[in-house]
């Protein structure tokens, strides 16, 4: 990655109202255990068959917070794309998630602050059957243009 050049997502002014992103994920085992590990989640209703068979949801569950994390990438790489930030969330989840669906996730623009570097864009994920799985709204900041170098920031080295 170091010396590679790599191209910034959508500036403000690059962004209009209506602009979008969909993309779809399918949710493996692999995925999961990858992101319990990573945040020592040992909810049983995650993982356990047997656990989860005997409760309301019939069978293991994909976190909220690893559909938010999936959200998230799409923010960062595709929409405003690399160099953008999350500043706020609001996220409801109507259905659960099961191992091995494929959730389509769409983002879109629906305001643009110019004065506050930000926009809002509206989430929605369904999965295989059309049902809808997460809504929702992201405050973003897109990249900013980065600063030229010039001869004076790097006045420390001369």
């Amino acid at each position: 990655m170091l010396g590679q050049k790599r191209k910034l997502g959508k500036k403000i002014d690059d962004l209009k109202i209506g602009d979008s992103y969909t993309a779809s994920q399918l949710i493996k085992d692999k995925d999961l255990l990858l992101y319990l590990g990573l945040t020592n989640d040992a909810n049983p209703l995650y993982i356990q068959h047997d656990y989860a068979t005997q409760t309301p949801y019939k069978q293991p569950v994909v976190p909220s917070v690893m559909l938010f994390g999936m959200v998230s990438s799409i923010v960062s790489m595709h929409l405003p794309g690399p160099g953008s930030h999350i500043t706020q969330h609001e996220m409801t989840f109507p259905k659960p998630v099961s191992h091995y669906n494929e959730v389509t996730f769409t983002l879109e623009v629906i305001a643009i602050d110019v004065d506050h570097h930000e926009v809002t864009l509206s989430v929605k994920g369904y999965d295989h059957s059309g049902d809808a799985v997460l809504q929702g709204k992201l405050n973003v900041r897109p990249a900013y243009e980065p600063e030229l170098l010039t001869g004076s920031s790097l006045e420390n080295f001369f």
